[in-house]
């Protein structure tokens, strides 16, 4: 069997390497969680993304597939509402979700994006009549488990 040697350049590049990889990871990896099958709109099905950014913020991305529209629902309401819990905080209105359609197709999906210096421990939706409330007053429409 031949042994090979290799340069000291070559043994510190790969040193080096290693170390970038070790200490200095590139990006942080995006937690994705399922939002639970919802009593209210059975057909509905989504996911929620958390990914940590190089400024220590988090980006909560949200994807939902046949949502149906807020004035659709018993009790009709005006606006869907994003709400997160973070840590031992009480829930805090993120923004409005809206569904729409694609194009060239009936099928309602709602998209959302935010950005929080808190990292969310569970995101949920109702359907409120004031978009901008401060506390809910409705029943959760979608959730996820904690993560």
């Amino acid at each position: 069997m031949k042994t090979i040697k290799f340069s000291g350049k070559v043994k510190r590049v790969a040193i080096m390497f290693a170390m970038a990889i070790f200490l200095f990871p590139v990006a942080s990896c995006a937690q994705k969680v399922n939002f639970l099958i919802s009593t209210v709109t059975p057909a509905a099905k989504g996911t929620v993304r958390v990914k940590s950014d190089s400024n220590k913020n988090y980006r909560i991305k949200i994807h939902i597939g046949n949502l149906a529209e807020p004035s659709r629902l018993n009790p009709s309401k005006t606006a869907y509402v994003v709400w997160m819990v973070s840590g031992e905080n009480a829930p805090k209105n993120i923004g409005q979700i809206k569904t729409s359609t694609a194009f060239l197709s009936t099928k309602l999906k709602a998209d959302f994006e935010s950005v929080s210096v808190e990292k969310p421990n569970k995101i949920f939706i109702t359907a409120e009549n004031d978009p901008g409330v401060q506390y809910m007053y409705s029943e959760v429409i979608l959730t996820t488990k904690n993560f």
